[in-house]
């Protein structure tokens, strides 16, 4: 059977996950069920007040209570050179990522029943190489080996089955996230997947919508009360996971309400936080982040020299494209109403597990996926000006190179400094990083000639090379972009991200005895003071009750103390409950055979002499005849023994 590979879209407030059952994409549920936003996997990761790790939902639960060593929306973060520092300790996005990775890998193998090593995880088509490298650094992380990245408009186009059409067709995927704006313009025709234009804005999406209504809330309690909550982070945690509810109903009803109890006091006493807010007011408070979508829109039509009138479908994927505005403002700009049928919530993950089916070959697809490179990529030249290579919206793969030279006379080295961007000056551009190509034979400027080789991948992660042409000396180095984790750090981090695993595994072992032990208790309790209440005698009664106490005054203490009470308590408990058995006369009528006799009377001798070794019991099980060795009455009593 083929490896289990899974999609995983990996996003900003939360993330789901799917793998291909039956033929069909499946979602992957949590331990703890689906959450109140829709997704199984809130992307919340925390640190308790013991320094406990929680991920996903728990996260989430606790967030209120414990703001500052919560963290949120790591996603936006990713690519970046930022630590967040809790507890003491510091962490990159790409950590944090790996955390939520690693709880979706664990709760996808208590799914599956199988063990998973492999997964496609989808990025914004518009994130830059430090966020594509950023986010396969923290699958590696996690434990996964990231076979493929592909962009979520992609994805969301293969879960809504569009490859499955004869016809040629335009599709505009609008993707609106919790923190991301992704607006992709693809061709499907002759099994042929190709994006021909994307556009759109890392720093916008759902978020920014909580964040509008977060302020509102906030200023309509000052007026009310004259108490400024912005400064108070529980409060502020508080009204966030109303704001975000409350925008999630007005998706589906007219008026709700923010309402939250004790959210402040003044000398006057508690105050309670009540906001009414309708869906017209919603949405005029929303209006302004909708509306900065639609040069998104049109930078997309133009880049693939087409108006809106030449769209075939449309595609909405992402949680805000739930709420009406939303819907409307695409339909009403494009011309047409968008396509349903999958939640946008949903249709991500469903097309990663459809590409990760292809992969695995779980899936037959004539389909050929081929993306673009979101940005134009380009190196840095004398004065500061970017010079590109490889053109926005090429098809990747793809390896372009061109030939430059020295700025000054017997210079023996050159500075590659790798950008991405549109803008004509490299200060202005995003650098992915650089590199040194040393010992060129001096001569005078403008005659060496260095070839500088641009190669992108299917996963859009970018690799350069420059060469001496005259040497034949090059420098074959994957830049080290600032963000671009060594091979030592992801490792140092799997470690870390495996330590939190036999943590989660000993604390998981520790709840398991607890739970046994009490069972036990209970069990033992009601079989003293009710099923065997006069048939126990007293001493006996006596050291049970005894052993029951100390088994439960260890329920406060370690494992290895509760195992060894329990222990306790079931040996007494089993000697007396032998005894019991040993001592019940037979039914009447009933005859025995001589070797049933013998077979009791061995069972009996094991069980009163408590100090025979088992080895001493296994040689005298070994001396038995076969015929001994089946007999029903004597195996399972030496069985009640041990247990």
């Amino acid at each position: 059977m083929a490896e289990k590979i899974i999609g995983i879209d990996l996003g900003t407030s939360n993330s789901a996950a799917s793998v291909m059952q039956g033929g069909k994409p499946t979602l992957i549920p949590a331990a703890e069920g689906t959450t109140v936003a829709g997704k199984a996997f809130p992307s919340v990761v925390a640190f308790s007040k013991d320094g406990e790790l929680l991920v996903g939902e728990p996260a989430r639960r606790q967030a209120v209570t414990n703001p500052d060593n919560t963290i949120r929306e790591a996603k936006r973060k990713m690519g970046e050179d930022f630590l967040y520092k809790i507890q003491g300790k510091e962490y990159k996005p790409q950590q944090i990522s790996a955390f939520i990775l690693q709880k979706i890998k664990r709760d996808a193998e208590a799914f599956t029943g199988d063990t998973i090593n492999k997964a496609v995880i989808t990025v914004p088509a518009y994130f830059n190489d430090n966020q594509r490298q950023a986010t396969k650094d923290a699958g590696t992380i996690a434990g996964l080996e990231v076979v493929r990245i592909i962009n979520e408009p992609t994805a969301a186009s293969l879960a809504f089955g569009i490859d499955k059409s004869k016809e040629d067709m335009k599709i505009l995927v609008f993707d609106f996230g919790g923190g991301t704006l992704d607006v992709t313009i693809m061709e499907m025709g002759g099994g042929v997947f190709e994006v021909m234009s994307t556009s759109g804005d890392t720093k916008l999406g759902g978020a920014d919508m909580d964040q509008a209504l977060i302020d509102y809330v906030i200023d309509e309690f000052r007026k009310k009360e004259g108490i400024d909550l912005s400064s108070d982070s529980t409060a502020v945690t508080r009204i966030k996971e109303g704001a975000e509810k409350a925008k999630i109903e007005l998706s589906t009803v007219m008026e709700t309400e923010v309402n939250l109890p004790f959210i402040a006091q003044d000398p006057s006493g508690a105050k309670n936080l009540e906001v009414k807010i309708t869906r017209a007011k919603l949405e005029d408070l929303v209006n302004p982040i909708v509306q900065r979508c639609k040069s998104s829109i049109d930078k997309a039509l133009e880049d693939a020299k087409l108006s809106a009138s030449d769209i075939t479908k449309i595609v909405l994927i992402g949680g805000p494209t739930r709420m009406p505005i939303v819907k409307k403002f695409v339909s009403d700009t494009v011309g047409k109403e968008a396509e349903s049928g999958v939640d946008p919530m949903e249709a991500v993950a469903f097309g990663a597990a459809v590409q990760a089916g292809i992969i695995a070959g779980d899936v037959t697809s004539d389909i050929v996926l081929l993306d673009v490179t979101p940005l134009t990529l380009g190196i840095e030249t004398l004065g500061g000006v970017r010079e590109p290579i490889i053109e926005r919206n090429t098809t990747i793969p793809t390896s372009k190179d061109k030939t430059f030279t020295t700025a000054a006379d017997s210079q023996t080295a050159v500075t590659i400094n790798v950008v991405q961007g549109e803008r004509p000056m490299v200060a202005d551009n995003v650098s992915l990083g650089s590199f040194n190509l040393t010992d060129i034979p001096p001569a005078p400027r403008g005659v060496p000639q260095i070839n500088v080789k641009f190669d992108i991948d299917a996963n859009g992660i970018l690799n350069v090379t420059a060469k001496d042409m005259g040497t034949g000396k090059d420098a074959k180095i994957t830049i080290q972009s600032t963000t671009k984790m060594s091979d030592d750090e992801i490792k140092k981090m799997q470690e870390d991200a495996e330590g939190h695993a036999e943590e989660d595994k000993k604390k998981k072992e520790a709840v398991d005895i607890k739970n046994e032990a009490e069972s036990f208790i209970y069990t033992t309790e009601k079989l003293v003071s009710q099923d065997l209440k006069d048939k126990i005698p007293q001493e006996k009664g006596i050291q049970i009750t005894d052993a029951i106490k100390e088994l439960k005054d260890s329920l406060t203490q370690d494992t290895e103390q509760i195992k060894q009470k329990l222990e306790a308590l079931k040996t007494i408990v089993n000697e007396v409950t032998t005894e019991l058995y040993k001592n019940a006369s037979p039914p009447p009528g009933e005859q025995q055979s001589g070797e049933q006799q013998s077979g009791e009377q061995q069972s009996g001798e094991q069980q009163s002499g408590e100090q025979q070794s088992g080895e001493q019991q296994s040689y005298a099980n070994e001396q038995q005849s076969e015929e001994q060795k089946s007999d029903s009455d004597s195996e399972p009593k030496s069985e009640n023994k041990s247990n």
